[in-house]
């Protein structure tokens, strides 16, 4: 069965490029691109009246007239059942556990790449798939399966030849520097070798979690430097 999504999101080019993501997605049809809360509960409002629903959101929380969680909150005070996808720059943990408390079942920051939101929807429709029956739950174990294909993490959108972990420990030696560093200084820091280090913070760069920046000395070429964005 298609899942049909509705992209909530306030800047009309992004809105557009979720959108063909999404359709490039197997098993996921975007429905709709809507720029406010407002046009979210009208666009979801009729959908509904013409008796069918959307499935998903792929939510902004920063929008022109509320915030994305206050949308959610009234969706579920009106009765709809969407679930929510979070596609935002929102990194604060506060605004985390409260997407998490009031039911988003995934959060993808933004920039990122389209693999990340692929792997996003497709752990997303594992997830429906294994609840797609009738009646109760056979067990835990069918219940603790459910929620594993949300929480899983895929590895798989990395290229090739580089690992989460490392990649995990190359961000982690970033954030904790006030100023820029070179691969030499971060792969020292995170037990890689220069080159190794390099090349992931190039893929930090490339999916939009760290800028590349030249600093000059007092004599020779400048040195590439790397900072969290």
């Amino acid at each position: 069965m298609t899942i049909d999504v509705l992209v909530v999101e306030d800047d009309p080019v992004a809105a557009d490029a979720h959108a063909l993501y999404v359709g490039r997605a197997p098993g996921f049809r975007c429905v709709g691109a809507v720029h406010s809360v407002g046009a979210a509960l009208r666009f979801l409002e009729r959908r509904r009246a013409e008796g069918d629903p959307v499935a998903l959101l792929l939510l902004d929380l920063y929008l022109p007239d509320g915030h994305g969680l206050e949308l959610v909150g009234r969706l579920r005070a009106a009765g709809h059942g969407a679930d929510i996808i979070a596609v935002t720059s929102a990194r604060d943990l506060a605004t985390v556990r409260q997407a998490v408390s009031v039911g988003v079942v995934q959060y993808l920051l933004k920039p990122f790449a389209a693999a990340s939101l692929r792997s996003k929807l497709e752990h997303y429709a594992r997830y429906r798939a294994s609840l797609a029956r009738d009646g109760e739950a056979l067990g835990q174990d069918e219940v603790d399966q459910a929620f594993a294909e949300l929480r899983s993490a895929d590895r798989s959108t990395l290229p090739k030849g580089l690992t989460g972990a490392t990649l995990e420990a190359v961000a982690a030696v970033l954030r904790q520097s006030d100023v820029g560093l070179a691969a030499a200084a971060v792969g020292t820091a995170a037990g890689v070798s220069r080159i190794t280090a390099r090349r992931y913070l190039e893929y930090l760069v490339e999916t939009g979690r760290a800028v590349r920046e030249p600093q000059y000395g007092n004599v020779g070429r400048p040195e590439l430097c790397y900072r969290p964005r």
